[in-house]
């Protein structure tokens, strides 16, 4: 049980309910935004002292009912509810540190998705497998240390050439957002894990938006359906994004596909002939492709690259 982060994300929570929403009377006279402590244990059916002393960090471990109650009265998400079970230590603990080793099935996965560009993030943004396409897209992988693929890292702590946003995307401000909304679940799910507790530390010092948006505990991220990269040697490519959860080592394998015949295919497939070292050498014309000879669509085989550790 985290009493701190309990007791900060109950008040984070709390704040952000109006009374109106509770069915209570707003007034004029409330000093505190969102509901006042009394009310959420009203609500939720327990003792105000009780309900204080959760959230000053001082009160033994609440009860699976106690915790029900508390997320109707504060109108948790499932997403939100699930957290606080996972602060409270109601919710099944995983091992001390997240796991960085890919399934090989997995692998062998990424080499077969020759059109689409996938890769393997763990529970802490690190980029653990890719295919020759993602490298392609977003950056040879390969090429980088192993601090340097992990996307947090890179969404706010090391700015893109010319300030530009992260690879060139649409939405770097809603990506950061959803960074600091898993990160807050991941180190709820590993408070003992040095490399995410690290991270975290390094995020909050290094960055004061990450600051900012940490303070907001914010746990459950909205879902990213399309993004557009403006990649310098094909222009924009928008893609369609997939995420899939690998529950069983807390993993996501992501894929940004683009539809059949559609410019972002073409642009797609062009990059699979390029290869990773496209952006290093760029060529004014690819960036047209209305009118334009069309290139050889077929996608060379690929490799899948691995740097992922053990648990």
């Amino acid at each position: 049980m985290d009493k701190q982060e309990l007791g900060a994300f109950l008040r984070s929570r709390r704040e952000r309910v109006r009374p109106e929403e509770a069915g209570l009377p707003s007034g004029p006279r409330r000093r505190t935004p969102g509901l006042r402590r009394e009310e959420v244990a009203v609500l939720a059916h327990i003792s105000t002292e009780y309900y204080v002393r959760l959230e000053q960090g001082r009160a033994p471990r609440p009860s699976g009912e106690v915790l029900a109650g508390i997320a109707g009265a504060l109108r948790l998400t499932e997403a939100e509810s699930d957290h606080l079970h996972v602060l409270a230590g109601t919710a099944p603990s995983r091992t001390g540190r997240h796991r960085r080793d890919v399934r090989p099935s997995i692998l062998a996965l990424l080499e077969r998705l020759p059109q689409t560009a996938a890769f393997v993030t763990s529970a802490a943004f690190e980029v653990l497998a890719w295919n020759d396409l993602a490298a392609a897209l977003m950056e040879d992988f390969a090429a980088l240390a192993p601090p340097e693929r992990n996307l947090a890292r890179r969404a706010f702590l090391e700015p893109a050439p010319g300030g530009t946003p992260l690879y060139g995307v649409s939405d770097a401000t809603q990506f950061r957002g959803h960074v600091v909304a898993e990160l807050r679940s991941t180190l709820a799910r590993y408070p003992s894990d040095p490399a995410v507790t690290a991270l975290v530390a390094d995020l909050r010092a290094g960055s004061p938006e990450f600051a900012r948006l940490w303070a907001r505990h914010d746990v459950q991220a909205e879902p990213m359906l399309r993004k557009t990269f403006r990649h310098p040697v094909v222009g924009e490519i928008t893609v369609d994004c997939d995420a899939l959860t690998l529950t069983d080592r807390d993993q996501h394998l992501v894929l940004y596909s683009a539809p059949p015949g559609s410019r972002d295919a073409e642009a797609l497939a062009l990059l699979s002939v390029l290869g990773a070292g496209a952006a290093d050498e760029p060529i004014p014309s690819v960036a047209v492709f209305a009118g334009a000879p069309r290139r050889e669509s077929s996608v060379v085989s690929g490799t899948v690259r691995s740097f992922g550790g053990t648990t």
